[in-house]
């Protein structure tokens, strides 16, 4: 199996740099590409320079947000099967139903605790690309 990798569209670099530090500290070396708006990860996603395994994708970003971008990747047929994780701040149950609706495959709160944090996304990383089998790559990526 080739290797893992993640997309993280995140805009905030403070948010980015938890991630880096929770995947440090789970000893999850993964090659990492970030997007920081939702423009720029439509762009990349239509001609990655490498195919990710899983999208963490924040909601609230500037201009085009996250229920945009899930929305383009799920109309786009090279990209309807990529796994997207959502991190948000939002706990709204309105949000929670629309990313779910639009075709996420999960919904995260970000938790506010780093020891959380990083639980939380070493159960999610276990899931996704340890115990799921995920689609072949995308036709043409």
């Amino acid at each position: 199996m080739s290797e893992h990798r993640l997309l993280i569209v995140e805009d905030s670099d403070e948010d980015f740099q938890a991630i880096q530090w929770a995947l440090g500290r789970l000893e999850r070396t993964l090659p990492l590409d970030r997007c920081v708006n939702g423009d720029d990860a439509i762009d990349w996603l239509s001609a990655p320079p490498h195919w990710p395994s899983l999208v963490l994708l924040d909601l609230n970003l500037p201009g085009t947000d996250g229920r945009e971008v899930l929305g383009a990747l799920r109309a786009d047929p090279r990209t309807r099967t990529l796994p997207v994780v959502v991190l948000s701040t939002s706990a709204s149950e309105r949000d929670v139903n629309e990313c779910y609706a639009l075709g996420a495959n999960s919904y995260l709160t970000k938790p506010v605790n780093f020891t959380q944090f990083t639980d939380q996304l070493r159960r999610t990383l276990d899931f996704w690309l340890d115990a799921a089998q995920l689609p072949n790559r995308a036709e043409g990526a």
